[in-house]
């Protein structure tokens, strides 16, 4: 096999200047968002001394990102999408900066970061969806797995750089620092994001775009919660991610894993959140075969199980380095599935749902790890740190099988470049398509797709941390 087989696709950059655009502006605002995120944890910890706060935090930011992201999803197939991006991300800036504020006070706040934490998630919720539903416009859908594994690399680049320089500047001038270098990344990004031209929603051929525009905005997120529940594959692989993310989700244990179990203070978690960032890189960087798979829903499966495993072994270690290793182990096999899920999400959903079904999804990729992620402090205070991480490793990989038996369809997919308007429904669901649209059956293997009919944090930007 040639290094060109398996080294990341940079056609859409290549061919590209708005895509270009927003790869550069997503790579600096990943960094300054990994050092909010590391120095968020930390001054948290050190404000409650407990990894319960350290969780509920992250559950805090979810629940409000869910909120942000259910009305985001709508705005963003009702609007210009980069207008919605650009002031999202002005209101992103003002949270950022208060929260600066607050670490340079005499005496910083808990409930304040609490607060802040509200405000993040709904302003960061509102622009994701818009944020998600311009790529397959500016990569093109026949690049939809390349885009996404470019943009991971942004985001993995961040988080991993930025968790240990957050260690380094939390342990010297402070976090205040840290969100003071994320404002800024907020405002060069926002300056670049600016030059791109207006990206409306695209109407389907027999859409009624005057519905579209006067529905009311539950019933549009209706819409996409159908899309979801009718497509299959969809539906497999949010259940996959969900498995992995609320079962296995280690990251509010790392202060306490770093400071209690490793003995290593500050800059052991520092380096325990940029190890899986590490893995998670170097996955990125080699997935050029991912848009070639054969099967990417079995592939899917199989690296969801991997992060399972990976995290209850890291629960059992007790040397940094071999600790280190398995994150990095994690959190590769993590970006691989990222990269498969954002694609065959994408691939399986029209223009005019992508904001209410990619906010959906990353609904679930937010809300779900800060579930995990609360779930995982609150039972580390009676098991501990290592028992509670294997005992949800094990959970996970017992789960992603589960779902990988109940769904076929999953399994079957297969890689495609054409847009899909609406899935067909199972026995006994209501259609929700033209009577004379068949919509797509469960994948089988073809003479010309082995694999089937279809094929990607988020930051990611699906979001793992605060």
């Amino acid at each position: 096999m040639r290094l060109g087989d398996i080294a990341v696709d940079i056609t859409p950059l290549r061919a590209n200047r708005d895509f270009r655009l927003l790869f550069t502006a997503t790579a600096l605002s990943m960094l300054g968002t990994a050092l909010t995120s590391v120095g968020a944890s930390i001054q948290v910890y050190d404000l409650g001394n407990s990894s319960l706060h350290v969780g509920l935090v992250n559950l805090v930011i979810g629940v409000s990102l869910c909120v942000g992201l259910l009305a985001g999803g709508v705005l963003a197939d009702r609007t210009d999408r980069r207008r919605l991006i650009l002031a999202t991300r002005a209101g992103s800036a003002v949270v950022v900066l208060a929260l600066a504020g607050n670490a340079l006070a005499p005496e910083p706040q808990l409930w304040f970061v609490y607060l802040a934490a509200i405000a993040a998630g709904v302003a960061g919720g509102l622009g994701a969806p818009a944020l998600m539903a311009v790529t397959p416009a500016l990569a093109g859908r026949e690049h939809l797995a390349a885009a996404g594994a470019l943009l991971t690399l942004t985001t993995q680049f961040g988080a991993m750089v930025g968790p240990s320089l957050a260690g380094l500047i939390a342990a010297g001038p402070g976090v205040a620092v840290c969100y003071l270098i994320d404002a800024a990344g907020f405002v060069v990004g926002a300056a670049l994001l600016w030059r791109l031209p207006d990206l409306r929603p695209e109407p389907d051929a027999d859409a009624d775009p005057d519905h579209d525009a006067t529905q009311h905005p539950v019933q549009a997120i209706l819409d996409g919660l159908r899309h979801v529940r009718a497509n299959r594959i969809i539906r497999g692989l949010m259940l996959v991610d969900l498995a992995a993310v609320v079962l296995a989700m280690p990251y509010a244990l790392f202060p306490e894993m770093g400071n209690e179990v490793f003995d290593g203070g500050p800059t052991a978690v520092g380096l325990l959140y940029t190890a899986p960032a590490v893995g998670a890189f170097l996955g990125a960087l080699a997935s050029g075969w991912i848009g070639r798979a054969r099967r990417p829903g079995t592939t899917l499966i199989m690296v969801a199980a991997l992060w399972g495993a990976a995290i209850a072994a890291f629960g059992l270690s007790r040397h940094l380095w071999l600790g280190l290793l398995l994150l990095a182990l994690a959190g590769g096999a993590d970006t691989i599935s990222e990269i498969l899920r954002r694609a065959l999400l994408q691939q399986y959903t029209p223009d005019r749902l992508q904001g209410r079904v990619g906010s959906l999804w990353l609904a679930q990729a937010t809300a779900g790890p800060a579930t995990g992620n609360a779930l995982s402090g609150g039972v580390a205070r009676l098991l501990g740190p290592g028992a509670t991480l294997v005992a949800g490793g094990v959970a996970c990989v017992a789960a992603v099988l589960a779902v990988a038996g109940a769904l076929p369809a999953l399994r079957a997919a297969g890689p495609t470049s054409a847009p899909i308007a609406d899935p067909a429904p199972e026995p006994g669901e209501t259609a929700t398509l033209p009577a004379d649209d068949p919509g797509p059956a469960d994948p089988a293997p073809t003479a010309d797709s082995p694999g089937g009919t279809s094929t990607t944090n988020t930051p990611t930007t699906k979001g793992r941390r605060l």
